[in-house]
Parts: C-alpha cells; sequence; structure tokens
C-alpha cells in the first residue's frame, strides 16, 4: 500500500510503498479516507517526546476517519472515526491506505458531516467537548475565556461554549488569521497576543471575570487569565503551546475559591469518547462547531509536514487518500 513513511527521527515523512497492516487479536482494518496532522504527529516522530522514540520505519497518524474493511465486531463497510498509539507505542498509524485499528479505538459514524471536517475536528474537538462538559462543568449563563481560540480547540470550545449556552464568549489568539477563525467560530470578542496591556484589554472585554477559562496554551497568558477568575471560577488547562510553567496567586485562588484543573484525552474512557464525538458532530451538521481546515493528498505529505512544523497554516491539515 501507499503510506507516509518515517525513515529517520525529526525529519518529514514521505511518500511509499509500504507494507499492508496485518490485524492482530482485536483488531480491525480501517481503509482511510482522511487523516489530520497535528503536533503529537510531529512531536512523537521527533524522537524527544516523553513516549520515547518510537522505532523506524513507521506511518504516523493518531487519528482518521475511513471505512472498515475487515473486522470482526463492526460491519465491513462502517464508516468509523479511529484513534491509534502511533509514535507512542509500535505500530503505524493512520497516514496510510490502511491502518490496524484496535477494537476498542473505534467510533461508528451515522453523520452527513463530510469525512475532512470530521478529521478536522477529531480528538480535539472531543478535548474541547469535555473539558466544557466534564471537567468545567459549565452551567448556562457563565463567562467563557478560551486561549488558542485560532487552534482546532479553541474554535470547538467556542463553538461548544455557544452550544451550551455560555452567556458570553471571548477569545485569545496570537494573530489576525487566528483573530478570524475565533469570530467565525462564534466569539463574543478576541484580543491578540499583539495588544498591548493584554491584562487590561482581557479585563475590559471579559467584564473583569470569567467562570471558565479554557486553556491549551498555558504560560504568561495562563497566568493572566486566572487573575480574571470569578468566585468559583475553573482554569482547565490542556496543553503547554506557549511554556510548561505559569504563575497562580495563593491569595486569589483561596479567596475565590477557584480550581485550577488538568485534561487529557488519555484519562477519558472509550465511551466517553464517543458520546463527546458523537455530541460535537451532532452540532457540526447546524454548522453551530466547526474547525477551519484544508485537504491535501497524501502524496503531498512532506510538504504538507513541513508547513504544520512551521506554522504555515491557515487551520487544520487534513491528509485525503
Amino acid at each position: 500500500m501507499r503510506a507516509a513513511v518515517l525513515r529517520i527521527h525529526g525529519e518529514a515523512p514521505s511518500h511509499a510503498e509500504h507494507p499492508d497492516p496485518v490485524p492482530s487479536e482485536g483488531q480491525s482494518i480501517v481503509r482511510v479516507t482522511a487523516a489530520p496532522v497535528v503536533p503529537l504527529d510531529l512531536l512523537c516522530a521527533s524522537g524527544t517526546s516523553y513516549f520515547g522514540a518510537p522505532e523506524l520505519p513507521y506511518v504516523p497518524g493518531v487519528q482518521g476517519v475511513g471505512v472498515v474493511d475487515q473486522s470482526a465486531v463492526v460491519a465491513p463497510g462502517t464508516k468509523v472515526f479511529f484513534a491509534t498509539s502511533a509514535g507512542m507505542s509500535p505500530g503505524d498509524g493512520s497516514f496510510a491506505e490502511r491502518c490496524a485499528v484496535p477494537d476498542a479505538d473505534l467510533i461508528v459514524l451515522d453523520t452527513p458531516v463530510p469525512d475532512a471536517q470530521v478529521a478536522a475536528l477529531g480528538l480535539s474537538a472531543v478535548a474541547a467537548w469535555m473539558v466544557l462538559t466534564w471537567r468545567a462543568q459549565l452551567q448556562p449563563g457563565e463567562r467563557v475565556l478560551v486561549l488558542g481560540g485560532g487552534g482546532a480547540v479553541g474554535q470547538v470550545a467556542i463553538g461548544a461554549a455557544r452550544v451550551l449556552e455560555a452567556g458570553r464568549v471571548v477569545a485569545v489568539c496570537r494573530s489576525d488569521d487566528a483573530r478570524q477563525r475565533a469570530l467565525a467560530a462564534g466569539a463574543d470578542e478576541v484580543i491578540t497576543l499583539t495588544t498591548d496591556d493584554l491584562a487590561g484589554r482581557l479585563a475590559e472585554a471579559t467584564g473583569g471575570a470569567v467562570d471558565v477559562v479554557v486553556d491549551p496554551v498555558f504560560g504568561a497568558v495562563a497566568t493572566a487569565a486566572s487573575r480574571l477568575l470569578a468566585p468559583g471560577g475553573r482554569l482547565v488547562n490542556l496543553g503547554g503551546a506557549s511554556g510548561d510553567e505559569a504563575t497562580f496567586s495563593s491569595a486569589l485562588l483561596r479567596s475565590r475559591t477557584a480550581s485550577i484543573l488538568g485534561y487529557t484525552n488519555n484519562a477519558i474512557t472509550p465511551d466517553q469518547r464517543r458520546d463527546a464525538l458523537t455530541a460535537v458532530l451532532r452540532h457540526a451538521e447546524t454548522g453551530a462547531i466547526a474547525v477551519a481546515h484544508e485537504t491535501v493528498p497524501l502524496p503531498d505529505i512532506t510538504a504538507a509536514w513541513h508547513r504544520q512544523s512551521a506554522g504555515q497554516t491557515a487551520g487544520r491539515l487534513v491528509l485525503t487518500v
């Protein structure tokens, strides 16, 4: 089969011939139609992640959409979303014509949302939905601040906050392009990091307080956001795109009974993952939740990988097979 094959840690994969997957006990074979290129793919392929350097050669791709070819648990021809552990444990991922997938990681799809859009949403959408509904326990009317609002998680978090009846949704973005994506996702107001007096602009845009902060970036902007937490406010961190450290005031947290919480998709069950994606796709059908994305043919993987590495994208890159 044809696949994106990584042969050297830290370099881009290339389009090449690769052996067909052979299913082990408890695995299904999926014919891939769409697979997003996400930061985790690049991290694993670098050979420097906390998972350790993956054995080479291997096919990256930690998630995808496709049609079941061979399975003991799902009828052939069924459309599915799936996750893989490519780069985190031995085995190949979704950047290929076919992929071996653990049966527990298959999510049957019954939606008119196009495959590329489902792939663009994927596990980022699961994370954003679970942060708001499970970790933050967002209530109707509460005020939400989304950091990294132009990214996939941020766009979903903005749309999800809307359908969950948040009172006001403010986003923070790095660039004007990201600002436009956050506005398109439904933010009431968007602040860019190039703004002078970020803390002052945040206070002005939020009315001085927020109930929930969705934080996939951490660093200095998380520090600034934490100072806006209302009594009982919750900041949920699910990434460190801007750094691994932030500073929080003990006096503020105690005086407002505020919470700093963590989230990872690795801590949820397959049922939670399925239910979250299903809920998001229901709203994606109406256009209430979406992620800006661009489709790229699998043979163009090397150029797409370099663009993703350099941050030269206008949205999520989705490989089509």
